[in-house]
């Protein structure tokens, strides 16, 4: 396993510990709300602190972008570079589910070299799930390999997806691609937990998942992983911005194929 690999899952799981300690007594933290249907804890920031705490002794001179506390430079870095190193982090993805004790969330840590995703750490701390990848290493949960599904066609398909919950502005455009999907799939999952949905879809138990309003932390760990899982990830223009535009779309190679253009058709940006 890669030494950066190595520091984040020590940083993911200490974070994870501070999960499981909360959840075992809901009443021991209080919630805010940053805007509508957005929430934070003292346990988010705790979760967020100690990762950072963790990534900035092993490597001070790193940036790193961090849901609650936003970006901060690396000690070598200059104000206003583009930062060479940069670690993207959710310390709880899934906030909402946590506060109602609904246990599907994660601890999401990725890396970018040159804005290249190149390593990735996922922790479900519920079910002591660990997910992790790095660039051209392939993807493993808790040590073992993993692939995405051998599912060749959308019919047959298991899609994830989120529902807005934020920015109510995309609502019809989103229940649009909703309405098409779910009439030509399987079925359609929304877990709420989006990292968890792509570490899902490395896994296999999702066979494809597409979300519109993410943030870079949601999504920059989970889509390295299903490439490394041999899947395929792109925003609706089936390029490589999904962290810059929050759109994404994922899958095994053939759904994938099958699901961007039925969701690309709706897409107003």
């Amino acid at each position: 396993m890669h030494p950066m690999i190595n520091i984040a899952v020590k940083a993911a799981r200490r974070a994870g510990a501070i999960i499981n300690r909360a959840a075992r007594d809901p009443g021991s933290f209080t919630v805010t709300r940053k805007r509508k249907n957005d929430f934070v804890t003292e346990v988010d920031q705790a979760a967020e602190q100690s990762i950072i705490d963790e990534l900035r002794r092993a490597y001070p001179d790193h940036a790193i972008l961090a849901e609650e506390s936003g970006h901060s430079a690396g000690s070598k870095q200059s104000a206003g570079d583009h930062p060479e190193h940069q670690w993207i982090i959710d310390p709880l993805d899934g906030t909402t589910n946590f506060i109602h004790g609904f246990p599907q969330y994660a601890v999401s840590i990725g890396y970018q070299h040159k804005s290249v995703m190149t390593h990735a750490v996922i922790y479900d701390p519920a079910r002591n799930e660990l997910f992790t990848a790095s660039r051209g290493s392939g993807a493993f949960l808790n040590d073992h390999r993993i692939r995405v599904s051998k599912c060749a066609k959308l019919s047959e398909s298991l899609i994830g997806t989120g529902f807005p919950y934020r920015d109510m502005a995309g609502l019809d455009e989103y229940l649009s691609m909703f309405r098409d999907v779910i009439t030509q799939s399987a079925g359609i999952r929304r877990p709420g937990a989006a990292a968890l949905d792509l570490a899902w879809v490395a896994a296999g138990r999702l066979d494809g998942f597409w979300e519109i309003g993410l943030a870079p932390w949601d999504m920059a760990a989970g889509s390295l992983l299903i490439l490394e899982a041999g899947g395929l990830v792109s925003d609706f223009k089936g390029e490589s911005g999904f962290l810059d535009s929050g759109r994404i779309v994922g899958g095994t190679p053939k759904v994938f194929g099958q699901l961007l253009p039925l969701i690309a058709a709706h897409s107003r940006g």
